[in-house]
């Protein structure tokens, strides 16, 4: 192996940190929100004990209850069982007390005492979901790296029509793994190096790993660990360096990109030709415009040519062989061929 290669320096100790996605609201909203829920039974609880100050006693203060007199009587009611200074000496005051003062305080308290046990149970119920993920994931794909290459890879993914659930980020960038989260993929903290890691994110049961590091180097012990747990995984994988291709290649890559001299090619182009440049674009974005995709060979196209179908052909796929469209060996199309052709990327531009 190069020179080049050297493999990056060893993280801390692995803390099993597979996580799913909360599709509830933020912990801050939550909390806002069951705040204002008991503030609001509070104040309500004060206003109707002032509306009714005439059926209350005070014992320290016989001028009769003040709005800050309802609220502390409100406040000590709601939170314990009271000191009994103020309490409801009609008929009346006492149905109110039974029957709305009772419910709020039972309201007010399931609302602090579900906030702390929610608390209390986050780890267990995220414990419980991160088990019943992983014995249910089956042909899921391994995204590893959600830098500018995994953050693009993946939201091709979703344009393609894949589900959050089937899409699993690994890096060690906390902060991107909460911007993974976001969007409602599952994500695991730590080196995609390091076997254990990709035997978290449930790499034996994948049907694809995209390697898409921001180092050479650790793209080719990525892709090595990857084939080692996984022998018939589908693996991409992205370089910065051509020269670094037969590496990841040897190292067991179904398909490499070199993203440097890819992007430089169309800088190239585009001081010339900048309209293919801005086609070669649209064909990339998936939500938008024009697209490349992959299907198979109907009943009515066997025998014919794929240059005379209505659909724009660029290739075949026969078995593990891409041909070109304009390839002698495909001149008729068989049953089991696949082809990649130009689709309409967006259905809002059919109408």
């Amino acid at each position: 192996m190069s020179d080049r290669l050297r493999r990056p320096p060893a993280d801390p100790p692995l803390i099993g940190a597979l996580r799913m996605p909360d599709p509830s609201v933020g912990p801050v909203v939550s909390l806002v929100r069951r705040l204002s829920i008991a503030f609001g039974a509070l104040l309500a609880t004060a206003l109707i004990v002032y509306i009714g100050r005439d059926g209350y006693t005070d014992s320290q203060d016989d001028s009769g209850l003040s709005f800050i007199d309802a609220l502390y009587y409100a406040t000590v009611s709601l939170s314990t069982t009271g000191y009994g200074d103020i309490v409801p000496a009609t008929e009346e005051t006492r149905l109110v007390t039974t029957l709305v003062i009772t419910p709020l305080r039972l309201l007010f308290l399931i609302v602090l005492v579900g906030t702390t046990v929610e608390l209390l149970t986050e780890r267990s119920r995220q414990a419980f979901r991160t088990q019943r993920w992983r014995s249910r994931v089956r042909d899921h794909t391994v995204v590893v790296g959600y830098g500018t290459k995994g953050r693009a890879a993946v939201e091709t993914l979703l344009g393609d029509g894949a589900d959050p659930s089937e899409i699993v980020v690994v890096d060690t960038d906390r902060t991107q793994l909460d911007a993974a989260s976001a969007l409602g993929l599952v994500t695991v903290t730590g080196n995609a190096t390091r076997s254990s890691v990709l035997r978290i994110a449930g790499v034996q049961r994948a049907s694809a790993i995209i390697v898409a590091t921001n180092r050479d180097d650790t793209a080719v012990l990525v892709t090595l660990t990857a084939r080692e747990l996984a022998p018939k995984i589908t693996i991409v994988a992205a370089v910065r360096e051509s020269e670094n291709v037969h590496l990841l290649r040897q190292s067991g890559a179904n398909s490499v990109i070199v993203s440097a001299e890819t992007a430089g090619r169309l800088l190239g182009m585009a001081t010339t030709t900048p309209s293919v440049v801005e086609v070669v674009e649209d064909l990339l974005t998936p939500d938008a415009g024009f697209a490349i995709s992959e299907r198979p060979v109907e009943d009515s196209e066997v025998g014919g040519s794929p240059r005379h179908l209505t659909d724009i052909v660029l290739g075949v796929v026969r078995g593990d062989d891409l041909h070109r469209v304009d390839a002698a060996a495909v001149d008729a199309l068989e049953r089991g061929d696949r082809l990649l052709y130009v689709r309409k990327a967006s259905l809002a531009d059919e109408d």
